[in-house]
């Protein structure tokens, strides 16, 4: 289905399993996928006399909501905010990591030259460990990474810990009950786009002020990386940076590459990094997943661009006005 023609619902499910209720008449539908962090949906329903009576039973991270976009599920997590007024019910959700960051580390482990993607999936199944609501984890490659960490049981918040191995060589994004786990440098495309797949002109910016030549990070105790140095053409531009999570200088280093390779040259994406899609663009919506790639080609301004732009966010919205998809589009590094 093209970006702009779907349409679609949602139904309230209970942690055993049961629909507590279907969302008949929605007046509004907003949906997210997110790298590296949680996402968030809401809807607005306009209850009928039959499904009033099951809305009004919704209580916080004991139901969650599913959208699903022409009857294909896309968007999956526990409820947050539910809001009752006499036009309506407004439910928000953030996705199934929305749990990880709700929950604390429940065995006191530590790794030794590990493999940075197992590391994380460490993390997540040890959160889910004394109560699973449903989930699962998929590797979709090694990091090729390896490092040391060590986790404290009832220290600091699971979520916490694994946005802080994402800074040093993975991603991580939920879909539905997966949580995904990829290499930073993965760069598996899943479509391209060009000038008539955008609903508007756009603008080419260049991002010189996250350009660096030369990155040094600080681990824990003394522990300490260095990646780059002075460029043949742009010259020396250091930055520095802590992440006391890491233990060990091959890790560091490591984390410091990962860094040089986003911010060498200077990244160039599309102004403002949200590019709606036009209505008729036969873009798969369900397929536009954040550590993927798309192919972008435009001529509209004098700074062409024809590289691969990795997904980092993805938006989706519709109410009466139709369904509006956004992309937020950042250098894939190659």
């Amino acid at each position: 289905m093209p970006a702009g023609c779907a349409s679609h619902t949602a139904q309230i499910i209970d942690r055993d399993g049961a629909v507590v209720a279907v969302a008949d008449v929605l007046l509004k539908v907003e949906w997210s996928r997110t790298l590296d962090d949680i996402s968030q949906a809401k809807i607005v329903v306009a209850p009928d006399a039959d499904c009033c009576a099951a809305l009004s039973r919704i209580r916080s991270w004991r139901h969650k909501l599913a959208i699903y976009r022409d009857t294909q599920p896309v968007w999956e997590g526990p409820i947050t905010g539910p809001e009752w007024t006499v036009d309506g019910v407004e439910i928000a959700a953030v996705d199934i990591l929305g749990w990880v960051d709700r929950r604390t580390p429940h065995t006191t482990q530590a790794f030794v030259d590990h493999e940075l993607t197992e590391i994380a999936e460490w993390l997540i199944h040890d959160a889910f460990e004394p109560d699973d609501p449903g989930h699962s984890v998929q590797i979709i490659g090694p990091s090729r990474i390896r490092g040391n960490r060590s986790y404290q049981a009832d220290v600091g918040q699971s979520g916490d810990h694994l946005r802080d191995l994402a800074a040093t060589g993975i991603d991580f994004t939920a879909l539905g009950r997966q949580i995904l786990i990829l290499p930073e440098d993965h760069y598996a495309r899943v479509g391209s786009l060009a000038d008539a797949d955008f609903a508007s002109e756009l603008v080419v910016a260049e991002d010189g002020l996250a350009l660096a030549t030369r990155w040094v990070i600080h681990g824990k105790d003394g522990v300490k990386g260095v990646a780059g140095g002075i460029h043949p053409y742009y010259g020396l531009i250091e930055r520095v940076a802590e992440e006391t999570s890491i233990l060990d200088d091959a890790s560091a280093e490591a984390a410091a590459r990962s860094r040089l390779a986003a911010s060498s040259p200077a990244p160039v994406f599309l102004d403002s990094q949200e590019a709606t899609l036009a209505p008729d663009s036969s873009v798969d919506v369900p397929a536009l997943v954040p550590g993927w790639c798309v192919d972008v080609t435009t001529t509209q301004t004098c700074r062409t661009i024809a590289q691969s732009l990795k997904i980092a966010t993805v938006k989706v919205s519709e109410d009466a006005d139709g369904e509006k998809v956004s992309l937020q589009l950042t250098p894939a590094g190659v």
